[in-house]
This record gives C-alpha cells, sequence and structure tokens, in this order.
C-alpha cells in the first residue's frame, strides 16, 4: 500500500522559485549586471568582436529573410501541374528565381496536386455511390 493519498500533492506551495541552479546563477549575475555590462562594453570599444556582437545581437538582431512576392506567368494559368512545376524548375535555370523560392513553389504545386487528387476521389466516390443506389431500387 502507498502512504500517499490520491489527488493530494504532499508540497502543495511547490519548489520555491529561483531555488534551482537557473536561479541562482541569475541572482549572481544580477548583483554584478552593471560592472559586468561595463565590461562587455569596454571589451567591444578595444575592439573585442565577440563583446560587439553580443551587444549588437542584444540591441540590433539580426535581420531575418524576407521572400519576395514571385511573379511566374505559367504557374497562374490554367495549365497542368507538370507544366507548372516545369515552369518553375527553368525560371530557376534562367536565373529568375532563387532554388530555395522554387523548392517552396513545388512544395506548393505538390499539395496542389493531392487537393485535387482528393477532390477528384470524393466526386468518384459520390457518382459510385449514386449509381450503387440507382441499381439497389431497379427490381
Amino acid at each position: 500500500m502507498t502512504t500517499f493519498k490520491k489527488g493530494v500533492s504532499g508540497n502543495p506551495a511547490g519548489r520555491p522559485k529561483g531555488s534551482g541552479l537557473a536561479g541562482r546563477l541569475r541572482k549572481v549575475i544580477a548583483d554584478d549586471a552593471d560592472e559586468i555590462l561595463q565590461s562587455v562594453i569596454d571589451q567591444a570599444k578595444a575592439g573585442d568582436l565577440a563583446a560587439a556582437k553580443i551587444l549588437l545581437d542584444r540591441i540590433v538582431p539580426p535581420l531575418k529573410p524576407e521572400a519576395q512576392a514571385v511573379q511566374i506567368d505559367a504557374l497562374s494559368g490554367s495549365g497542368d501541374l507538370v507544366g507548372k512545376a516545369d515552369a518553375v524548375i527553368h525560371a530557376v535555370g534562367s536565373g529568375e528565381l532563387a532554388p530555395d523560392i522554387a523548392a517552396q513553389l513545388i512544395s506548393a504545386v505538390a499539395t496542389l496536386a493531392k487537393v485535387i487528387e482528393v477532390e477528384q476521389l470524393q466526386q468518384r466516390l459520390e457518382q459510385l455511390e449514386k449509381h450503387l443506389l440507382q441499381a439497389s431500387k431497379k427490381p
């Protein structure tokens, strides 16, 4: 048998916040934060690139790449999916499109193909069900 009661915590207050190693480290750093920060600033001014990077990463975060809008005429038309994928590959080959953007577009074409496939299967299933229902009504 167990000595614990079901649904009753043995420590309802939980572990005190900041009692772990990370909490103690934060407290020690906080106590000397002004001196540490000034030291990093002094090192950056003296030419220490690592110290400068620490400061700049906190002040000016690195820029995230932004995808630019892409216009490929063959993709907007009503052509088949193979033609659309082929247009993307040719755009990469001619330098009109970056390879990472092309990979995203090819993935989008593949997803579109799956959506079309599911839609077609649904239509075929509905036709079969209608046909079976009509066949079962005939004497």
